[in-house]
Protein backbone atom coordinates (compact mmCIF):
# COMPACT_ATOMS: atom_id res chain seq x y z
CA UNK A 1 0.00 0.00 0.00
CA UNK A 2 1.18 3.51 -0.65
CA UNK A 3 0.53 5.28 2.98
CA UNK A 4 1.07 9.07 4.69
CA UNK A 5 1.49 9.26 8.03
CA UNK A 6 1.34 12.60 9.70
CA UNK A 7 2.92 13.40 12.66
CA UNK A 8 1.60 16.92 13.95
CA UNK A 9 4.69 17.92 16.05
CA UNK A 10 7.21 16.94 13.97
CA UNK A 11 5.79 16.89 10.53
CA UNK A 12 4.53 21.00 10.41
CA UNK A 13 1.72 21.39 12.87
CA UNK A 14 3.84 23.98 14.75
CA UNK A 15 6.26 25.62 12.35
CA UNK A 16 5.09 28.95 13.39
CA UNK A 17 6.01 28.49 16.85
CA UNK A 18 8.72 27.08 19.06
CA UNK A 19 8.73 23.06 19.34
CA UNK A 20 7.91 21.67 22.61
CA UNK A 21 11.06 19.34 23.40
CA UNK A 22 8.59 17.16 25.57
CA UNK A 23 5.98 16.51 22.95
CA UNK A 24 8.29 16.83 20.16
CA UNK A 25 10.04 13.84 21.43
CA UNK A 26 7.16 11.43 21.63
CA UNK A 27 5.48 12.48 18.59
CA UNK A 28 8.89 11.88 16.59
CA UNK A 29 9.20 8.64 18.22
CA UNK A 30 6.04 7.45 17.49
CA UNK A 31 6.18 8.81 13.91
CA UNK A 32 9.50 6.70 13.67
CA UNK A 33 8.67 3.35 15.12
CA UNK A 34 5.38 3.27 12.98
CA UNK A 35 7.32 4.16 9.90
CA UNK A 36 9.61 2.04 10.70
CA UNK A 37 7.16 -1.05 11.06
CA UNK A 38 4.93 -0.10 8.09
CA UNK A 39 8.36 -0.31 5.71
CA UNK A 40 9.02 -3.93 7.60
CA UNK A 41 5.11 -5.08 6.21
CA UNK A 42 6.42 -3.63 2.90
CA UNK A 43 4.30 -0.56 2.20
CA UNK A 44 5.66 2.59 1.12
CA UNK A 45 5.39 5.22 2.93
CA UNK A 46 5.44 9.34 3.07
CA UNK A 47 5.71 11.87 6.04
CA UNK A 48 5.90 15.64 6.38
CA UNK A 49 8.65 16.82 8.55
CA UNK A 50 8.77 20.19 10.40
CA UNK A 51 11.71 22.17 7.88
CA UNK A 52 13.52 22.99 11.33
CA UNK A 53 13.91 19.31 12.02
CA UNK A 54 14.32 18.04 7.91
CA UNK A 55 17.72 19.90 7.68
CA UNK A 56 18.95 17.84 10.46
CA UNK A 57 18.59 14.50 8.05
CA UNK A 58 16.69 13.06 11.16
CA UNK A 59 17.31 9.01 11.49
CA UNK A 60 13.55 8.16 9.50
CA UNK A 61 12.52 5.51 6.93
CA UNK A 62 10.52 7.04 5.04
CA UNK A 63 10.56 6.80 1.07
CA UNK A 64 9.51 10.73 0.56
CA UNK A 65 10.01 13.16 3.05
CA UNK A 66 8.59 16.29 2.23
CA UNK A 67 9.40 19.41 4.56
CA UNK A 68 7.05 22.70 5.38
CA UNK A 69 7.40 25.83 6.84
CA UNK A 70 3.82 26.94 7.97
CA UNK A 71 1.08 24.48 9.67
CA UNK A 72 -1.26 25.91 6.21
CA UNK A 73 1.23 24.32 4.01
CA UNK A 74 1.20 21.04 6.65
CA UNK A 75 -2.36 20.69 5.89
CA UNK A 76 -2.19 21.50 2.66
CA UNK A 77 -0.21 18.46 2.01
CA UNK A 78 -1.91 16.12 4.21
CA UNK A 79 -4.65 16.92 1.64
CA UNK A 80 -3.05 16.50 -1.10
CA UNK A 81 -0.75 13.14 -0.35
CA UNK A 82 -3.95 11.49 0.98
CA UNK A 83 -5.61 11.97 -2.37
CA UNK A 84 -2.76 10.08 -3.75
CA UNK A 85 -2.19 7.27 -1.47
CA UNK A 86 -4.32 4.27 -0.22
CA UNK A 87 -4.31 5.15 3.54
CA UNK A 88 -3.75 8.27 6.08
CA UNK A 89 -2.18 7.88 9.71
CA UNK A 90 -2.26 10.69 11.55
CA UNK A 91 -0.92 11.18 14.90
CA UNK A 92 -1.64 14.26 16.74
CA UNK A 93 -3.34 15.50 20.21
CA UNK A 94 -6.82 15.91 20.60
CA UNK A 95 -6.62 19.02 22.51
CA UNK A 96 -8.61 22.14 20.88
CA UNK A 97 -10.06 19.43 18.50
CA UNK A 98 -6.81 19.15 16.70
CA UNK A 99 -6.91 15.82 15.76
CA UNK A 100 -10.84 14.97 15.52
CA UNK A 101 -9.88 18.06 12.53
CA UNK A 102 -7.22 16.56 11.12
CA UNK A 103 -9.10 13.21 10.55
CA UNK A 104 -12.19 14.88 9.32
CA UNK A 105 -9.55 16.24 6.42
CA UNK A 106 -8.22 12.94 5.71
CA UNK A 107 -11.70 11.68 5.70
CA UNK A 108 -13.11 14.03 2.72
CA UNK A 109 -9.74 12.56 0.45
CA UNK A 110 -9.41 9.28 -1.57
CA UNK A 111 -7.46 7.49 1.38
CA UNK A 112 -8.57 5.30 3.92
CA UNK A 113 -8.11 6.56 7.30
CA UNK A 114 -6.57 4.57 9.55
CA UNK A 115 -7.56 6.39 13.03
CA UNK A 116 -10.95 6.15 15.09
CA UNK A 117 -13.44 7.60 13.12
CA UNK A 118 -13.67 11.45 13.66
CA UNK A 119 -16.76 11.66 15.35
CA UNK A 120 -15.23 8.95 17.78
CA UNK A 121 -12.38 11.31 18.30
CA UNK A 122 -14.87 14.15 18.92
CA UNK A 123 -16.98 11.88 21.69
CA UNK A 124 -13.86 10.33 23.27
CA UNK A 125 -11.84 13.15 23.55
CA UNK A 126 -14.79 15.09 25.90
CA UNK A 127 -13.31 13.97 29.06
CA UNK A 128 -16.48 15.29 31.13
CA UNK A 129 -19.10 13.40 28.70
CA UNK A 130 -16.58 10.10 28.34
CA UNK A 131 -16.26 10.11 32.44
CA UNK A 132 -20.35 10.09 32.51
CA UNK A 133 -19.80 7.35 29.50
CA UNK A 134 -17.83 4.95 31.80
CA UNK A 135 -20.11 5.23 34.41
CA UNK A 136 -23.05 3.81 32.85
CA UNK A 137 -21.64 1.07 31.87
CA UNK A 138 -20.30 0.37 35.06
CA UNK A 139 -16.76 0.76 35.33
CA UNK A 140 -15.24 2.44 38.31
CA UNK A 141 -13.99 5.88 38.36
CA UNK A 142 -13.08 8.60 40.77
CA UNK A 143 -15.43 10.64 42.19
CA UNK A 144 -15.74 13.51 40.07
CA UNK A 145 -17.26 17.23 39.66
CA UNK A 146 -17.13 19.20 36.56
CA UNK A 147 -16.97 23.56 36.14
CA UNK A 148 -16.79 25.88 33.38
CA UNK A 149 -13.27 27.75 33.48
CA UNK A 150 -15.47 31.05 33.82
CA UNK A 151 -17.25 29.85 37.04
CA UNK A 152 -16.11 31.71 39.99
CA UNK A 153 -13.46 30.35 41.87
CA UNK A 154 -15.10 31.12 45.69
CA UNK A 155 -18.06 28.85 44.16
CA UNK A 156 -15.93 26.52 42.94
CA UNK A 157 -13.99 26.12 46.08
CA UNK A 158 -17.73 26.27 47.69
CA UNK A 159 -18.79 23.06 45.73
CA UNK A 160 -16.47 21.23 46.16
CA UNK A 161 -16.47 21.51 49.49
CA UNK A 162 -18.01 18.11 51.57
CA UNK A 163 -18.20 16.41 48.03
CA UNK A 164 -14.45 15.52 47.37
CA UNK A 165 -11.94 14.82 49.87
CA UNK A 166 -8.32 16.62 48.70
CA UNK A 167 -6.09 15.90 47.37
CA UNK A 168 -7.40 16.67 44.46
CA UNK A 169 -6.57 16.68 40.28
CA UNK A 170 -7.54 19.10 38.14
CA UNK A 171 -7.40 19.30 34.71
CA UNK A 172 -8.80 19.87 31.02
CA UNK A 173 -11.66 18.39 29.41
CA UNK A 174 -9.72 17.87 26.48
CA UNK A 175 -6.22 17.89 27.58
CA UNK A 176 -3.85 15.61 26.08
CA UNK A 177 -0.80 13.42 28.39
CA UNK A 178 -0.73 15.75 31.49
CA UNK A 179 -0.79 19.10 29.83
CA UNK A 180 -2.93 21.40 32.34
CA UNK A 181 -3.08 18.96 35.03
CA UNK A 182 -2.45 19.94 38.70
CA UNK A 183 -2.13 17.84 42.09
CA UNK A 184 -4.21 20.28 44.21
CA UNK A 185 -3.20 19.73 48.10
CA UNK A 186 -5.91 22.00 49.64
CA UNK A 187 -8.33 25.31 49.02
CA UNK A 188 -5.05 27.64 48.51
CA UNK A 189 -3.84 26.36 45.46
CA UNK A 190 -7.88 25.86 43.69
CA UNK A 191 -7.50 29.46 41.83
CA UNK A 192 -3.40 28.13 40.66
CA UNK A 193 -4.91 24.99 39.00
CA UNK A 194 -8.18 27.38 37.35
CA UNK A 195 -5.45 29.51 35.81
CA UNK A 196 -3.29 26.34 34.65
CA UNK A 197 -5.87 25.14 32.78
CA UNK A 198 -6.66 28.46 31.15
CA UNK A 199 -3.58 28.71 29.94
CA UNK A 200 -3.06 25.36 28.86
CA UNK A 201 -6.32 24.50 26.89
CA UNK A 202 -9.27 26.71 25.14
CA UNK A 203 -11.85 23.95 26.74
CA UNK A 204 -14.37 25.74 28.23
CA UNK A 205 -14.41 22.66 30.71
CA UNK A 206 -12.48 21.08 33.41
CA UNK A 207 -12.78 17.87 35.64
CA UNK A 208 -11.86 17.64 39.58
CA UNK A 209 -11.28 14.15 40.61
CA UNK A 210 -10.35 12.97 44.04
CA UNK A 211 -7.17 11.31 43.77
CA UNK A 212 -6.84 7.70 43.33
CA UNK A 213 -3.57 5.87 44.69
CA UNK A 214 -2.34 3.04 42.89
CA UNK A 215 -0.19 2.19 40.30
CA UNK A 216 -0.86 4.53 36.53
CA UNK A 217 -1.68 1.98 33.87
CA UNK A 218 -2.71 1.81 30.19
CA UNK A 219 -3.99 -0.75 28.06
CA UNK A 220 -3.45 -0.75 24.30
CA UNK A 221 -6.28 -2.41 21.89
CA UNK A 222 -6.77 -3.03 18.83
CA UNK A 223 -10.37 -2.93 17.28
CA UNK A 224 -12.15 -3.85 14.46
CA UNK A 225 -14.64 -1.70 15.71
CA UNK A 226 -17.78 -3.76 17.61
CA UNK A 227 -14.54 -5.80 18.43
CA UNK A 228 -11.31 -5.57 20.03
CA UNK A 229 -8.61 -7.28 21.73
CA UNK A 230 -6.77 -6.02 24.70
CA UNK A 231 -2.70 -6.77 23.63
CA UNK A 232 -0.91 -5.28 26.40
CA UNK A 233 -1.11 -3.77 30.18
CA UNK A 234 1.72 -1.01 30.84
CA UNK A 235 3.01 0.82 33.60
CA UNK A 236 2.79 4.15 33.22
CA UNK A 237 5.75 6.84 35.04
CA UNK A 238 3.55 10.00 35.54
CA UNK A 239 4.82 13.08 37.92
CA UNK A 240 2.06 15.04 39.48
CA UNK A 241 2.95 18.12 40.24
CA UNK A 242 1.01 21.40 42.10
CA UNK A 243 -0.06 24.28 39.99
CA UNK A 244 3.44 25.87 40.30
CA UNK A 245 4.84 23.89 38.04
CA UNK A 246 4.23 21.07 34.99
CA UNK A 247 3.16 17.51 35.80
CA UNK A 248 3.98 15.16 33.21
CA UNK A 249 4.68 11.73 31.50
CA UNK A 250 8.17 10.12 31.35
CA UNK A 251 7.29 6.98 29.86
CA UNK A 252 6.69 3.40 31.15
CA UNK A 253 7.41 -0.27 30.94
CA UNK A 254 5.46 -3.04 28.85
CA UNK A 255 4.22 -5.29 29.90
CA UNK A 256 3.16 -4.55 33.57
CA UNK A 257 2.63 -7.57 35.85
CA UNK A 258 0.13 -6.73 38.03
CA UNK A 259 -2.88 -9.17 39.75
CA UNK A 260 -5.45 -6.80 37.58
CA UNK A 261 -4.60 -7.44 33.88
CA UNK A 262 -7.15 -10.10 33.44
CA UNK A 263 -9.45 -7.30 34.92
CA UNK A 264 -7.84 -4.05 32.93
CA UNK A 265 -8.27 -6.15 29.73
CA UNK A 266 -12.02 -7.12 30.29
CA UNK A 267 -12.93 -3.03 31.22
CA UNK A 268 -10.87 -1.71 28.28
CA UNK A 269 -12.38 -4.51 25.82
CA UNK A 270 -15.97 -3.56 26.62
CA UNK A 271 -15.78 0.35 26.99
CA UNK A 272 -13.88 0.18 22.95
CA UNK A 273 -16.58 -2.32 21.72
CA UNK A 274 -18.83 -0.62 23.13
CA UNK A 275 -18.14 2.84 21.89
CA UNK A 276 -19.19 3.48 17.80
CA UNK A 277 -16.09 4.31 15.72
CA UNK A 278 -12.94 3.41 17.66
CA UNK A 279 -10.87 1.49 15.67
CA UNK A 280 -7.06 0.24 14.95
CA UNK A 281 -5.34 1.23 17.93
CA UNK A 282 -6.72 2.64 21.45
CA UNK A 283 -4.87 3.44 24.30
CA UNK A 284 -6.83 3.16 27.45
CA UNK A 285 -5.90 4.78 30.68
CA UNK A 286 -6.22 3.15 34.36
CA UNK A 287 -5.13 3.48 37.91
CA UNK A 288 -4.87 0.00 39.11
CA UNK A 289 -5.36 -0.10 43.53
CA UNK A 290 -4.55 -2.97 45.28
CA UNK A 291 -7.53 -4.99 44.53
CA UNK A 292 -9.70 -2.42 41.70
CA UNK A 293 -9.21 -0.85 38.17
CA UNK A 294 -10.46 2.91 38.26
CA UNK A 295 -11.00 3.92 34.80
CA UNK A 296 -9.93 7.23 33.68
CA UNK A 297 -9.87 7.65 30.09
CA UNK A 298 -9.43 6.54 26.37
CA UNK A 299 -7.06 7.69 23.81
CA UNK A 300 -8.14 7.71 20.48
CA UNK A 301 -5.28 7.40 18.72
CA UNK A 302 -1.34 6.27 18.97
CA UNK A 303 -0.06 6.70 22.46
CA UNK A 304 3.81 6.87 23.24
CA UNK A 305 3.09 3.26 24.72
CA UNK A 306 3.76 2.01 21.28
CA UNK A 307 6.97 2.16 21.23
CA UNK A 308 7.87 -0.29 23.69
CA UNK A 309 4.80 -2.48 22.45
CA UNK A 310 6.54 -3.21 19.05
CA UNK A 311 9.55 -4.76 21.15
CA UNK A 312 7.49 -7.60 22.60
CA UNK A 313 4.32 -8.53 20.99
CA UNK A 314 4.89 -11.28 18.35
CA UNK A 315 3.37 -10.13 15.22
CA UNK A 316 3.48 -6.15 13.43
CA UNK A 317 1.24 -3.79 15.53
CA UNK A 318 1.24 -1.59 12.27
CA UNK A 319 0.45 -3.51 9.99
CA UNK A 320 -2.33 -4.37 12.88
CA UNK A 321 -3.68 -1.53 12.89
CA UNK A 322 -4.20 -1.98 8.68
CA UNK A 323 -6.28 -5.47 9.08
CA UNK A 324 -8.24 -4.27 11.86
CA UNK A 325 -9.14 -0.76 10.18
CA UNK A 326 -9.59 -2.07 6.83
CA UNK A 327 -10.35 -6.36 7.02
CA UNK A 328 -11.65 -6.27 10.59
CA UNK A 329 -8.93 -8.61 11.46
CA UNK A 330 -7.49 -8.90 14.51
CA UNK A 331 -4.63 -9.90 16.29
CA UNK A 332 -4.39 -13.54 17.67
CA UNK A 333 -1.30 -13.92 19.02
CA UNK A 334 -1.22 -11.65 22.24
CA UNK A 335 1.42 -13.56 24.15
CA UNK A 336 4.90 -10.81 25.07
CA UNK A 337 8.54 -11.86 24.61
CA UNK A 338 10.40 -10.03 27.52
CA UNK A 339 10.14 -6.16 28.04
CA UNK A 340 10.61 -3.23 27.28
CA UNK A 341 11.54 -0.22 29.03
CA UNK A 342 11.14 3.80 27.57
CA UNK A 343 11.76 7.06 29.02
CA UNK A 344 12.77 10.66 28.14
CA UNK A 345 16.09 11.91 28.49
CA UNK A 346 16.94 15.34 29.15
CA UNK A 347 20.43 16.44 27.45
CA UNK A 348 22.50 19.15 27.15
CA UNK A 349 22.17 21.28 24.22
CA UNK A 350 23.33 19.00 21.34
CA UNK A 351 25.76 20.51 18.45
CA UNK A 352 24.48 19.33 15.21
CA UNK A 353 27.69 17.00 14.78
CA UNK A 354 26.66 15.02 18.27
CA UNK A 355 22.98 14.89 17.80
CA UNK A 356 23.68 13.20 14.51
CA UNK A 357 26.49 10.74 16.16
CA UNK A 358 22.90 9.53 18.12
CA UNK A 359 20.99 8.49 15.23
CA UNK A 360 22.65 5.46 14.96
CA UNK A 361 22.86 4.37 18.44
CA UNK A 362 20.78 1.44 19.80
CA UNK A 363 17.96 2.02 21.53
CA UNK A 364 17.34 5.84 20.77
CA UNK A 365 14.06 6.18 19.64
CA UNK A 366 13.57 9.96 19.27
CA UNK A 367 17.25 12.12 19.16
CA UNK A 368 17.71 14.89 21.39
CA UNK A 369 16.87 17.62 18.44
CA UNK A 370 17.71 21.39 19.39
CA UNK A 371 14.96 23.31 19.39
CA UNK A 372 15.49 26.24 21.56
CA UNK A 373 18.49 27.84 23.24
CA UNK A 374 16.89 28.21 26.81
CA UNK A 375 15.31 25.15 27.12
CA UNK A 376 17.01 21.65 27.18
CA UNK A 377 16.54 19.17 24.39
CA UNK A 378 14.84 15.50 25.18
CA UNK A 379 15.78 12.69 24.23
CA UNK A 380 13.47 9.13 23.78
CA UNK A 381 15.05 6.08 24.14
CA UNK A 382 13.70 2.35 24.45
CA UNK A 383 15.45 -0.59 25.87
CA UNK A 384 14.25 -4.60 25.19
CA UNK A 385 15.42 -7.57 27.90
CA UNK A 386 14.39 -10.97 28.98
CA UNK A 387 13.43 -9.33 32.53
CA UNK A 388 12.11 -5.80 33.16
CA UNK A 389 15.55 -5.41 34.98
CA UNK A 390 17.43 -6.25 32.02
CA UNK A 391 15.99 -3.94 29.74
CA UNK A 392 16.20 -0.97 32.19
CA UNK A 393 19.88 -1.81 33.11
CA UNK A 394 19.83 -1.84 29.15
CA UNK A 395 18.47 1.97 29.29
CA UNK A 396 20.78 2.78 31.85
CA UNK A 397 23.86 2.06 29.46
CA UNK A 398 21.89 3.58 26.30
CA UNK A 399 21.36 6.86 28.35
CA UNK A 400 24.96 6.93 29.37
CA UNK A 401 26.11 6.09 25.65
CA UNK A 402 23.88 9.57 24.52
CA UNK A 403 25.18 11.53 27.32
CA UNK A 404 28.86 11.41 26.87
CA UNK A 405 28.29 11.03 22.75
CA UNK A 406 26.40 14.95 23.77
CA UNK A 407 28.73 16.13 26.25
CA UNK A 408 32.16 15.43 24.21
CA UNK A 409 30.36 17.03 21.15
CA UNK A 410 30.42 20.29 23.54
Amino acid sequence: MRLLVYEHVSGGGFAAEPLPPSVLSEGFGMLRTLIADFKAAGHTVTTTLDARIAKLNPPIEADCIIPVSSSKEAQANLQKISNETNATYVIAPETGGVLQSLVELVEQTNATSLNCSASAIEKASNKAGFHNFLKKNGLLTPETLMFRVLDNVAEIKQAIRGKLNFPLIFKPSDGVSCCGLSFVRNEDQVAGAIAKIKQASSSKLFLVQELVTGDPASVCVFSAGGKAVPVSLNRQEVNLCTPEACSGYSGGSVPFANPLRSEAFEAAKKIVESFPGLRGYVGFDFVLTEDEVVALEVNSRLTTSYVGLRKVVGFNPAQAIINAVSKCELPTNIESCGYAYFSKVKVPNPQVDALQKTYGMNDVVSPPFLVSETIAALALLASHGATLDEAKSRFSEAKKRVLESINRGK
